[in-house]
């Protein structure tokens, strides 16, 4: 499906050209041409009508801007499934090789998307994306998958094509209001670059912010879809280029947080993160559970006993026994009075005042489980932006070491979007789901990889995970535990390893959340 309107000509010809030489067949080229003013359009349009049956033409007699164009063309389409092309891209000459390869191997599959990169005006290739595989809330964010984009015709008219009114970012709406048809089962990515993105003078390939006009009409298809689906919730333009924010609206008796913090000793680290909680928490319902783990340090046990008794949202319990990290956060996760558990490390400092917020608004949602947040080293570097799965042998974390402003693989340290798995230095769910999974494992995992087990048990219960950069906190990375720097310590941590890839296997190197060309060996989202 290709909708045209006074192209380049040599572009155009480019593009056609593109689908012509592919190695596969069985295609149908349909093309609404905008009514071009540019006679020589209509000319190349006509002469490859005659040079191939396959390629098919409307020619609108009036101008209705992209959306009626892609309609015009839709109206021609005779096969079972649509690929959406752009009037300047170009497709790999395997592309609908692939696709159809990928049809038989999934019939049931309703959306079909591939990796792209982008071509300048001397044709050269560059800046490829690798893309995650299906993820709704990735996609709430921002059109992740744009090109190559195949959608089951069925679908594409059941929703009625495309939609009048958000011109810009009538991709991106027609795959949200596919989106309530569409789950990890019926949604096939192809990580390949099957598709080359022209990034000319004006593009939104080469700039995000050219075309002002798509960004506002993303964030009504949003809207719209929040709207369609009766969700409590708010779009609004997110913090990068062509992204959007989604608020969550909190009921308005909000629900109880329990926010446990495992603590020994320590006070240089846990008064800090303490106070900054209590006093930088715009949530109005919390109770914030400091579990004791045979705390010794005159100083802090006053200051224990302080804040417990000048603050009522705070209660101190006694775990008397061995560091256990999974057994001491279930001990509080049993006591905890909310229909929310919030598991915090004692070195946690909130930046923001919504942070708990934006996280509950996320735990809330009936189809997510656990929900993480952004965290910084003191020093304003990325120390946590959710966990990929396989990195250094089982999870590292994303986009470690990053500036706090930057944008990250493709913005994605600025969007909210489904992760396999975050951490528990700050990591939110319903007490129920907790209690689903059966909590912490504390036989196994009693210092490390805990959280991301937890996070796989969620996924494996039917939830989705998810990570969020609203949610802002620094995070003073084991200083109250301190490094594997012993040998028994590094023989634990092996044992751990060792563990999750027992427990879990092939699922530690296939993350959907990332992309099988990206690296298991560093944090940065570089090729592997």
């Amino acid at each position: 499906m290709l909708p045209t309107y006074n192209t380049d000509v040599l572009l155009l010809r480019a593009c056609i050209e593109s689908v012509l030489a592919q190695t596969y067949p069985r295609w149908q080229l349909c093309i609404g041409d905008d009514a071009s003013t540019d006679s020589r359009v209509r000319e190349c349009l006509q002469e490859f009508r005659a040079q191939d049956e396959r390629i098919q033409v409307v020619f609108r007699e009036e101008n209705g801007h992209i959306t009626a164009a892609s309609n015009s063309a839709l109206a021609l389409a005779k096969g079972e499934y649509i690929a959406l092309l752009d009037h300047d891209d170009t497709l790999a000459p395997h592309a609908l090789q692939r696709v159809a390869e990928a049809i038989a191997e999934n019939p049931q599959a309703q959306l079909f998307y591939s990796d792209e990169d982008k071509i300048d005006e001397q044709g050269e290739r560059f800046d490829p994306h690798f893309k995650p595989g299906w993820n709704p809330d990735l996609l709430l964010s921002q059109n992740y998958i744009c090109h190559l984009t195949v959608l089951k015709a069925a679908l594409v008219k059941q929703v009625g094509g495309f939609r009048l009114g958000v011109e810009g970012s009538q991709d991106h709406d027609l795959l949200l209001r596919c989106m309530p048809h569409l789950k990890a089962g019926n949604v096939v990515h192809i990580p390949e670059v099957l598709y080359h993105w022209r990034a000319i003078s004006g593009s939104t390939a080469q700039q995000g912010c050219a075309k002002n006009y798509a960004a506002t009409a993303g964030v009504r298809a949003v809207a719209d879809y929040l709207e369609s689906e009766g969700l409590q919730a708010t779009a609004e333009p997110g913090t990068a280029p062509n992204s959007y924010r989604v608020r969550w609206v909190i009921p308005q008796h909000a629900p109880l947080v329990s926010l446990l913090v495992p603590t020994r000793d320590g006070i240089d680290i846990l008064k800090p993160c303490v106070e900054a909680i209590l006093s930088r928490t715009d949530y109005p319902n919390f109770e914030l559970l400091i579990l004791d783990n045979q705390t010794r340090c005159e100083a802090t046990l006053r200051f224990l006993e302080e804040v417990s008794a000048s603050d009522a949202r705070v209660s101190v319990h006694r775990w008397d026994r061995p560091f256990n990290y999974s057994a001491i956060n279930n001990f509080g996760a049993g006591l905890a009075k909310g229909e929310i558990i919030g598991l915090v490390n004692n070195d946690i400092e909130p930046i923001n005042g919504d942070w708990l917020t934006e996280m509950v608004g996320q735990a809330l949602r009936p189809e997510i489980g656990c929900v993480g947040a952004k965290l910084y080293y003191p020093n304003d570097t990325i120390q946590h932006g959710g966990v990929i799965l396989g990195i250094g042998g089982v999870a590292g974390h994303s986009h470690k070491y990053l500036s706090r402003n930057e944008y990250g693989y493709f913005s994605r340290l600025h969007l909210v979007q489904n992760l396999s798995a975050v951490t528990a230095a700050c990591l939110l769910l319903r007490k129920s789901v907790f209690e689903e999974v059966g909590g912490l494992d504390e036989e196994n995992l009693v210092v490390a990889f805990n959280d991301v087990d937890l996070c796989l048990k969620v996924r494996e219960a039917g939830y989705r995970n998810l990570w969020t950069p609203y949610a802002e906190l620094y995070h003073h990375e084991s200083v109250s535990r301190g490094a594997d720097n012993t040998m028994a310590k590094r023989k634990r941590a092996q044992r751990e390893a060792e563990h999750m890839r027992s427990r879990w296997g092939a699922q530690l190197d296939t993350d959907p959340a990332y992309n099988p060309n990206l690296t298991l060996v560093h944090e940065d989202f570089s090729l592997a």
